[in-house]
C-alpha cells in the first residue's frame, strides 16, 4: 500500500499531534523558514513522491495560517506527491458564503478555488457554516459532523429526559433538528435581528421552553454575543437551565467576559482551534480520533459515511 505522510502547519500543531496518535504514525518534518519581512516558505524535509499526503491545518485568523497550507501543498506538489488532502478541521471564511449585499465577495468559493489551484486533490473538513460550499469545489469534499462528538458525550454525561434544543438563528435550524431528532426531544427557534455583523439588535424565542433545560446548536461561537442573548431569551421565557454547543471555537473580541458573564452554565466545544484562554464555562471535547479515522477511511477507500451518528 502506498505510504502515507501526515504534517501539521504551525497553527494546528496541538490538534495534528494527537490526531497522528490516533492514527499511529508521527508527524512527518516540515520546516517553515520566515524572512524578516514576514514571507513564509514551507521546507519538506523528507521523501513524498508517490505518497498518500495529508496537510492539517484550521484556516483560522491570522491569514498567515492559509498561506502556510497553501504553500505546503504546492511542495508536496511539486514534489511529486501521490495525492494531497488538505484536513482543515476549521474551514475560515465560510461565513462568507453568498453575496448578501451588492459588491461583496463569495470568500468561501475563492478560498475553494485557491485550494484547489495550490495543488489540493481532496478536503477533510468539519461542520462547514454551510453545507453547499462542499460545491464551491471540483475535487471531493469530505464533511465531517460535530454531532458524531457531541451526541455520544451528551448521552454519556448529561440527563437528557427534561431537554430541549433550540437553533440561536433560523438559519442553524437544520443543524439543530439533528439533535433533537436524534434524542427524541422538541426544537425551538431564536429569531434575531442584526443590523450590523456581530451585533444582535433584539432576539425572540418562538416556541414553548418553560420549565425544560435547554441546549443550544450552533456550528461556530465568535464573539459569542448571539449565543448569549438567545440564551438570556430563553432563560426569561422560563426555561430552567441553558447550555450551549458549538463546534468551533473563534472566540474573538470579548467573547470570553461575554460567556462569563452570561447565563450558560455550560459551553461544549471541540479542539479544532485551540482556546486563546481558560474558562470554567467552556468544555474542550477532541475531534483528533473522528479525523484519525477520516483519514485511515481515506487512505484505504473506505466509507467516511460511516463515521456519522446514525439517526
Amino acid at each position: 500500500m502506498v505510504d502515507v505522510k501526515l504534517f501539521s502547519g504551525l497553527s494546528t500543531q496541538y490538534l495534528a499531534e494527537k490526531i497522528a496518535d490516533f492514527y499511529g504514525e508521527p508527524l512527518g518534518n516540515i520546516k517553515v523558514n520566515k524572512f524578516s519581512d514576514g514571507e513564509m516558505q514551507t521546507v519538506i524535509q523528507e521523501s513524498v513522491r508517490g505518497s498518500y499526503v495529508f496537510f492539517i491545518q484550521s484556516t483560522t485568523a491570522p491569514s498567515d495560517n492559509l498561506m502556510e497550507l497553501l504553500l505546503m501543498i504546492d511542495s508536496a506538489k511539486r514534489a511529486s506527491a501521490g495525492y494531497i488532502t488538505a484536513v482543515i478541521p476549521y474551514y475560515g471564511y465560510a461565513r462568507q458564503d453568498r453575496k448578501d449585499k451588492p459588491r461583496v465577495p463569495i470568500s468561501a468559493k475563492m478560498i475553494a478555488n485557491i485550494l484547489q489551484a495550490a495543488g489540493a486533490d481532496r478536503i477533510v473538513t468539519m461542520d462547514l457554516h454551510a453545507d453547499q460550499i462542499q460545491g464551491f469545489f471540483d475535487i471531493p469534499v469530505d464533511h465531517l459532523k460535530g454531532e458524531a462528538i457531541f451526541m455520544p458525550y451528551l448521552t454519556e454525561n448529561e440527563d437528557m429526559s427534561n431537554v430541549i434544543f433550540a437553533s440561536p438563528d433560523v438559519g442553524g435550524v437544520k443543524r439543530a433538528r439533528s439533535f433533537a431528532k436524534y434524542f427524541q426531544r422538541d426544537l425551538v427557534i431564536c429569531d434575531k435581528v442584526r443590523k450590523v455583523a456581530n451585533k444582535v439588535e433584539s432576539m425572540t424565542v418562538i416556541g414553548e421552553v418553560a420549565g425544560a433545560d435547554v441546549i443550544l446548536v450552533d456550528d461556530l461561537v465568535d464573539t459569542a454575543g448571539t449565543l448569549c442573548k438567545a440564551a438570556q431569551a430563553i432563560l426569561d421565557k422560563g426555561a430552567k437551565s441553558v447550555k450551549a454547543l458549538a463546534t468551533h471555537p473563534v472566540l474573538s473580541g470579548k467573547a470570553y467576559e461575554n460567556i462569563e458573564n452570561s447565563v450558560l452554565s455550560a459551553l461544549y466545544v471541540t479542539d479544532t482551534i485551540p482556546l486563546a484562554q481558560k474558562s470554567k464555562k467552556i468544555k474542550v471535547l477532541s475531534c483528533a480520533k473522528l479525523f484519525a479515522k477520516a483519514i485511515r477511511n481515506t487512505h484505504e477507500f473506505k466509507s467516511i459515511s460511516a463515521l456519522f451518528v446514525e439517526k
